[in-house]
């Protein structure tokens, strides 16, 4: 546990909160289609900066496992939220193609950008090798488990809920035990790097940050709905399609609070952190958010969640956990490995726009 000092200050996210009161008057009254989703994923931005920053303050004052359940559990509740309202409204390929996306974008995006931040400072950068390897490997175990229900598919015709959910738990299992690696048995290969730098002030109390955040939480949870509720028109006014929005559009309104905190690490030269933030978010997003929507999804749509991603989705996927193996490689990066992981990124969301 760590104790700070509580110094109040103003982060350039907090201006995307003022589209949250703005958002709700345009979903009572009806507003066009693209203005309501524009200004409700400005107001997710806000919303999901202030959940992160909230579980950040929380994480450092609790012990390692309790932070890593809090981290899990409302890291990626937006992306949850998005996808539980998505089924309901029957959107199936929009919620695989952001499942898709957020771990492109985590794996790509995010740590290209860090990269190419960092390099623009650092003539190299140096990060921790075991990390990132049981990271990329973890990965390469979550696209394995992800693909085959589609797979199944292309074999047999018809969707295995069963098959579906069978896969799922043993993803959940895998990433409890990858906690327990990282946080208990192997510990002291991982405590040094993910000490966060300490010259930020927090600010809000820890009681403060666990009221905002459930407030938040709540509160997002409605947003979404309002956001889901936009994109069937949304796509038929722009001739976006669902894949692309999910990919896209949902992927990186959720993600930009990690997306600037990874470049912000990435330019005090804490490389480790960076690659840990979008590695993370990735596997949390494939092991913790996948079986908990399959889990659930009965509840939500008759016969379940069947999680049947596209070939081309696959391949992307699969493609990503060959270029985070790597990352991870060298224990060394620069500022051209950040570019190309961003050019990779911008050939794949081009290849799904032009996807009909």
């Amino acid at each position: 546990m760590t104790n700070k000092k509580i110094k109040w200050h103003f982060h350039l996210l907090d201006i995307f909160l003022i589209f949250v009161p703005v958002s709700i008057i345009f979903y009572l009254l009806h507003v066009a289609a693209l203005l309501s989703f524009l200004i409700t994923a400005a107001a997710l931005v806000g919303m999901a900066h202030l959940m992160a920053e909230s579980t950040s303050i929380i994480a450092n004052r609790v012990s390692s496992t309790i932070s890593a359940l809090v981290n899990a559990t409302f890291g990626n509740a937006v992306e949850l939220f998005i996808a539980v309202f998505s089924l309901r409204a029957g959107l199936f390929a929009l919620v695989t193609a952001s499942i898709t996306g957020s771990i492109l974008l985590n794996v790509l995006l995010l740590i290209g950008l860090a990269m190419l931040a960092g390099g623009l400072k650092f003539k190299e950068q140096k990060f921790n090798k075991d990390s990132a390897g049981l990271s990329s490997t973890m990965l390469f175990v979550a696209v394995v488990g992800l693909g085959l229900p589609s797979m199944y598919k292309m074999m047999v015709g018809t969707p295995s809920h069963e098959m579906t959910l069978a896969v799922s738990i043993i993803l959940g299992i895998v990433y409890i035990l990858s906690l327990i690696y990282t946080l208990v048995t192997h510990r002291h290969m991982f405590v040094v790097e993910r000490q966060a730098p300490e010259e930020n002030h927090d600010r809000w109390t820890g009681r403060g940050a666990i009221i905002l955040l459930f407030l938040i939480t709540i509160l997002a949870g409605f947003e979404s709905k309002f956001l889901v509720n936009t994109i069937t028109p949304l796509v038929g006014k722009t001739g976006f399609t669902d894949a692309f929005v999910g990919l896209v559009f949902v992927a990186i309104l959720t993600n930009i609070p990690e997306i600037t905190s990874a470049m912000a690490f990435a330019r005090k030269n804490h490389m480790t952190l960076s690659l840990e933030i979008g590695m993370s978010s990735a596997l949390q997003i494939a092991l913790f958010v996948v079986p908990i929507l399959i889990l659930v999804s009965p509840l939500i749509v008759h016969g379940g969640f069947d999680l049947v991603f596209t070939p081309f989705e696959l391949v992307a996927v699969v493609v990503t956990a060959m270029i985070a193996n790597y990352i991870g490689s060298d224990g060394i990066c620069h500022w051209v490995e950040g570019a190309q992981l961003i050019a990779v990124y911008l050939l794949v969301a081009t290849a799904f726009y032009f996807l009909k």
